[in-house]
């Protein structure tokens, strides 16, 4: 059977340009932090992915800190701090914030949302963004938003997992969580992961290229054909954010009353990858808990399920998911008739 991956909101496959630094930085013996050549090339390739990162996020390569993922990162930005989300935000980023009225300066939020793909709108006086699912989809530029600390993670825009960064304005003070030699400016010790990220800055300069280049228009044109698809066979089916910005290559739905966890494992065992939303709640799935902070009731919020594409994805893959999907949906309505 040959499998259909659709799932790119969850991880990303991984670039040929970011496979090939890798590779080549595999070869490079040195420590980043000896002061010897070999040490010296490391510390080269470390510097180079910090910016070509710096480059594609709008940032200067000062403002760049690597660190092992999204959530470290999220976890340095925001701990010991006094921030402010709402329900809609990643568990990464809420596990270190309040719910309630806040300061505009003091709020964390999200540019796009996981699971809906909506964009939003991130006020310039915002304390800090969370830019992890659209950075590489959508145009985004660290300086001119205005923030002082924001997210990203390798792995989503094609890049190797186990890698990300967090950007922080020039004379923004950040307390290292992880002590010892002073690494990345003093503010992440430990051994910098050369390989993942040379294959980190590798994936943020195809993106950027990507991004100019239209590639994320085509994906929105096919992704709006496949929703258009579904829709006219199914017109009880519900699209979330369907009719505000969003991501162009999310696509997130549900017929209320078919559980998402019974499409998820349907569509598996017919050679396709999607997923009920957010990928972090260690294989779980579970109630949207966006959906419902969105006023969703459980039943629809339980139904909902998440087709995430990429420039790879092909019409014709998009073609054969819908035609399994909706031969699953006639034996769903069949088996309701039948109750």
């Amino acid at each position: 059977m040959t499998r259909v991956y659709l799932d790119w909101n969850a991880t990303a496959p991984l670039r040929p340009e970011a496979r090939a630094a890798m590779l080549a930085a595999m070869d490079c013996l040195g420590n980043p932090s000896s002061v010897h050549a070999e040490g010296r090339a490391a510390k080269a390739i470390v510097e180079k992915a910090r910016g070509q990162v710096a480059e594609a996020a709008g940032a200067s390569e000062a403002d760049i800190v690597f660190t092992s993922s999204a959530t470290e990162a999220a976890a340095l930005a925001l701990a010991g701090q006094n921030y402010f989300s709402s329900d809609l935000e990643h568990s990464c980023v809420s596990v270190w914030t309040r719910n309630q009225p806040r300061p505009i300066s003091m709020i964390a939020q999200q540019l796009a949302n996981n699971e809906t793909g909506e964009i939003y709108a991130v006020e310039k006086e915002t304390g800090f963004c969370d830019a992890v699912q659209a950075f590489g989809k959508i145009p985004y530029s660290f300086a001119r938003s205005g923030v002082e600390r924001a997210i990203i993670s390798s792995h989503k825009f094609g890049g190797p997992k186990g890698a990300g960064a967090l950007i922080v304005k020039q004379g923004i003070e950040v307390e290292a969580a992880l002590k010892g030699g002073g690494q990345e400016m003093g503010r992440r010790s430990g051994t910098e992961n050369v390989i993942g990220i040379a294959g980190m800055g590798a994936a943020a300069q195809a993106a950027a290229k990507d991004l100019e280049n239209g590639v994320w228009q085509i994906v929105e044109e096919n992704r709006n054909v496949f929703e258009a698809r579904l829709l006219n066979a199914v017109p009880e089916l519900i699209i979330f954010g369907k009719d505000v910005p969003r991501l162009p290559n999310t696509s997130y739905f549900a017929v209320p009353g078919w559980k998402a966890e019974t499409q998820v494992m349907q569509m598996d065992l017919a050679g396709f990858a999607v997923s009920a939303g957010s990928a972090c709640s260690s294989g779980k799935v579970k109630a949207s808990r966006v959906l419902k902070a969105l006023g969703y009731n459980d039943i629809t919020a339980g139904s909902a399920i998440r087709v995430s594409i990429g420039p790879s994805t092909t019409v014709q893959e998009l073609d054969s998911f819908a035609d399994a999907w909706l031969s699953e949906y006639r034996r769903f309505k069949a088996r309701q008739k039948g109750k």
